[in-house]
């Protein structure tokens, strides 16, 4: 059965994109095993405790590594992506051995997909900068890049911290779960 690691852009407990990933996550259910990364102790990136890696760091590469595939729920942070997943991503992209350039990384040819909850822009910008970022020739993530699931927040998300999708909006996530279950053989 195939390993698919879910990241969240957004470190808060209650956030809208972790609620997406359980709903992802039920969708799911049966045909693949779901693990969920804790990269909340990951130090910023920097160069002087670079090596050898901090155990947080070594933690998350080899989880990333364990995966058959990645889904980052991520929210949109002023058109871009949270600096939390960013600095994961930065760890992800650096070589496991000082000087090293050669070998592949943890993240090299991971088959990826990518899904937000947010505001109006239903997190259109973060996707395609996260799509951007990920297929880095020195990165080189294997993004998905159809279907995504972008989810427009309703006002009683940001009041009552309730997060309800519509039924076209489901539908959208079942698509994309269903394309990535593929796109993983």
């Amino acid at each position: 059965m195939k390993k698919i690691l879910f990241i969240i852009g957004s470190l808060r407990k209650e956030s809208f994109n972790r609620k997406l990933a359980l709903m992802a996550e039920q969708q799911i259910a049966g045909r693949a095993i779901v693990e969920y990364l804790d990269y909340a102790t990951v130090p910023l990136l920097n160069q002087d405790i670079e090596f050898p890696a901090p155990e947080a760091v070594t933690n998350v590469r080899n989880k990333v590594a364990e995966a058959d595939g990645l889904w980052i729920f991520s929210p949109e942070y002023n058109y871009s992506y949270p600096g939390a997943l960013k600095n994961l991503i930065d760890w992800l992209s650096r070589p496991l051995v000082a000087g090293d350039r050669q070998s592949p990384l943890a993240i090299h040819g991971k088959k990826t997909t990518l899904s937000g909850a947010g505001g109006a822009m239903a997190t259109a910008k973060c996707r395609e900068k996260l799509t951007e970022l990920l297929t880095l020739p020195f990165i080189r993530a294997d993004v998905m890049k159809e279907p995504q699931t972008g989810i427009t927040l309703g006002a009683a998300a940001w009041t009552e911290g309730k997060m309800t999708l519509t039924a076209e909006q489901e539908e959208a996530l079942s698509r994309q779960t269903e394309a990535f279950l593929a796109f993983l053989g």
